[in-house]
């Protein structure tokens, strides 16, 4: 297969937030419209039953329920906002990102999403990483 062919950014995303399903929506529309075909993202969900690891870099259901993780074209392992800043980068709206960068920033801005991605389940009325991970076929692993 072709570099080419692979997106610049795969994004996990847990499919059973609502949340994350809006961040998902507009992050698909706006690559649709800068990009049309040649789309710089890509989509996985998490939550479905068939997500497997070993195609994702081994990043567990676990993991990637815990805190948002993309891969990119060079199979580099992207976390937390740097994965929100790559993608907006990527559809051109990197400028909405670029203070999180900022040196005074930066470590609050990545505070919040710690706290934000803690909270995340409760906030949106969805059981506890625990209880989703006893509910899966074979639960998680935690390496």
């Amino acid at each position: 297969m072709n570099p080419a062919d692979f997106p610049a950014l795969t994004l996990l995303y847990d499919g059973g937030c609502p949340l994350c399903m809006r961040e998902v929506e507009i992050l698909g529309r706006k690559d649709r419209q800068r990009h049309g075909e040649q789309l710089k993202l890509a989509f996985v969900d998490i939550d479905q039953a068939d997500y497997n690891p070993d195609s994702y870099a081994g990043i567990s259901y676990r993991e990637a329920m815990g805190r948002i993780h993309a891969i990119d074209a060079d199979g580099d392992v992207l976390r937390d906002v740097e994965v929100f800043r790559r993608a907006y980068d990527l559809i051109g709206l990197g400028w909405l990102y670029a203070p999180t960068q900022w040196p005074l920033l930066r470590p609050m801005t990545n505070l919040a999403y710690g706290i934000w991605a803690d909270m995340r389940l409760r906030i949106t009325g969805r059981p506890s990483l625990e209880s989703l991970c006893h509910a899966r076929s074979g639960g998680c692993r935690t390496d």
